[in-house]
């Protein structure tokens, strides 16, 4: 059985801030696990989206991209996201926005309703640790996580939108650039 909802996780946690998508994904587990929601979500970690990650699209009633970003108004952005064509020029590393584009490239409809957690992170070079500041934000975030689990609906979820900020696909990119 297709779990409802895909929640795809970016970041490597080598790199300091970037972190904040594994952590996130790791405490997640934990607390589906023990809420008993585990089958109601599908986890899906990796270190940048790829043309791979539509495969996990067919049968979803909502999908969730988070990750870390660099210039994210603190302590995170939350909203929704739709299908934008041409936004890539290769299919090593796309933005979320490229992902639901080739979904409906291949698919011939449109993907489920997505929606992008980017949380602020400060520092993102290689063997550094989490700063304290995305600590914070983690917590933050990890509480509307919570509340998005447990009431899967786009309603709910299109409530909680925060305020428009940069495009998504741009704080993405600060945090996966240079990162093969």
């Amino acid at each position: 059985m297709t779990a409802p909802l895909v929640i795809y996780v970016v970041g490597n946690p080598s790199r300091g801030d970037d972190a904040i998508g594994p952590l996130l994904c790791a405490r997640l587990a934990d607390w589906l696990d023990h809420a008993g929601l585990a089958g109601q979500v599908d986890l899906v970690e990796d270190f940048q989206l790829n043309i791979e990650h539509v495969l996990d699209l067919p049968g979803r009633q909502l999908a969730l991209f988070i990750d870390a970003g660099e210039r994210t108004p603190a302590p995170f952005t939350f909203r929704r996201i739709a299908a934008v064509p041409g936004l890539a020029h290769s299919t090593h590393a796309l933005p979320p926005e490229s992902v639901l584009q080739v979904y409906r490239q291949t698919e011939g409809c449109d993907a489920p309703p997505a929606f992008v957690l980017c949380v602020r992170g400060e520092q993102f070079e290689l063997g550094a640790a989490l700063s304290v500041a995305a600590e914070s934000h983690v917590d933050a975030a990890f509480e509307l996580l919570q509340k998005l689990c447990l009431r899967q609906e786009l309603e709910f979820w299109a409530g909680l939108e925060g305020p428009a900020a940069a495009p998504v696909f741009a704080e993405f990119a600060t945090s996966t650039a240079g990162i093969a």
